[in-house]
């Protein structure tokens, strides 16, 4: 199950636990889970409609089929075996929790989901790992659970977060840092990914611009690495880093266009006297510190990680189950299709000119070493 003898670890691919399906089929606003198109067809699937604005565009108004590699862990073991990879190390897929109000109720469903990632775990310990979620909008609970998870859930290395923080005030909210510290002292990862994308079309931020449908491309391809670059750059200038530089934050998708911006938002903070005389460091400075998943799918941006962060940093990820095989809507009827978004960033690292040591690393090591699996 590995490739070329080394071990295969995927850091990013999500999973839906029954709690949160059902959750999601009991809403009538997104993010929710809407009945299968043809309740009379046994292989019409459930649709999860997920983004802000989808449910507005004719393309994408009917969402995505909810397949059985949506929260079947045994589907999740079938796609590591067809692709060679040895761990993978779970969360849930977005929105998580932070739509939900500041209540008992999504206390002790932050709680309940966590318990059932780890049940999900269990199956196969020496092969799953996990990252829990938080009741983000109440930082106290979020604080119980980052304790709970450190010392009750053996599977758990860190939680996933969104990047809209408490009540969409964003991650550099002062009242995030006992949050952060908690999660800094329990030697826990922080894995950041974005879910809401930014504004791209001038009338709103929705999916549809003058009636001329674009679906949900722009706002995945563009719009997700751009709320990453902004939350992050964000979060370094509000001073976090400085004030608990042990913080382990790993960026979805190579960090959005943060190795490439890199030197800009240097060169601007050093032009703003104000923020750059309340950091210790450049921006950059902290940015290559921090840790870079290579969910980025082709070479360039590869080397582009991997020559801004430190290459011990990076690691290999799938986005399972999102970004299924072109010809088939249902992945349950043909296991043995490859996916052509594992393929293409393991194209990537090929063609990236590594040496192998750095391949390797980013392949598997790294995320054995730095979450320790093993």
């Amino acid at each position: 199950m590995t490739i070329d003898n080394q071990c295969v670890v995927d850091i990013h691919t999500h999973v839906y636990v029954p709690s949160y399906l059902q959750l999601l089929r009991e809403r009538t606003q997104v993010p929710r889970i809407l009945p299968p198109l043809d309740p009379e067809d046994e292989s019409s699937l459930e649709r999860l409609v997920i983004l802000p604005g989808e449910d507005k565009d004719a393309s994408t108004a009917n969402g995505r089929p909810v397949t059985l590699g949506f929260s079947h862990i045994g589907e999740k073991l079938k796609f590591m075996d067809q692709h060679g990879i040895d761990i993978s190390v779970i969360s849930l897929a977005n929105p998580w929790l932070d739509f939900l109000p500041d209540t008992q109720a999504t206390y002790d469903m932050a709680r309940n989901i966590n318990n059932e990632i780890q049940f999900m775990c269990d199956q196969s310990p020496t092969r799953l790992y996990s990252f829990g979620v938080l009741p983000l909008n109440s930082v106290k609970a979020s604080i119980d659970e980052v304790q709970r998870i450190s010392t009750s859930l053996k599977s758990m290395r860190g939680v996933i977060m969104g990047t809209h923080g408490c009540g969409g005030k964003g991650l550099d909210f002062p009242e995030l840092i006992p949050l952060f510290q908690t999660i800094a002292d329990n030697d826990q990862f922080i894995f950041l990914h974005p879910h809401y994308g930014i504004p791209i079309n001038k009338e709103d931020d929705s999916l549809q611009t003058s009636g001329n449908n674009k679906g949900h491309a722009l706002q995945l391809a563009l719009g997700f690495p751009m709320e990453t670059t902004i939350a992050v750059t964000r979060l370094i200038l509000s001073g976090i880093f400085d004030k608990i530089p042990h913080l382990k934050l790993l960026l979805a998708h190579s960090g959005g266009t943060l190795p490439f911006l890199a030197g800009r938002i240097d060169s601007c903070v050093a032009h703003d006297p104000v923020i750059a005389q309340s950091l210790q460091h450049p921006p950059s400075w902290y940015l290559k510190k921090l840790y870079y998943d290579a969910v980025i799918y082709h070479d360039t941006g590869i080397r582009a990680t991997v020559d801004f962060a430190d290459p011990q940093h990076v690691m290999f990820g799938t986005d399972h189950p999102f970004f299924p095989p072109l010809d088939t809507q249902d992945t349950n009827m043909k296991k043995d299709k490859r996916w052509l978004s594992v393929d293409s960033n393991l194209d990537a690292l090929d063609q990236a000119g590594l040496d192998k040591e750095t391949k390797n690393g980013i392949l598997g090591a790294n995320a054995i070493r730095l979450l320790n699996l093993q």
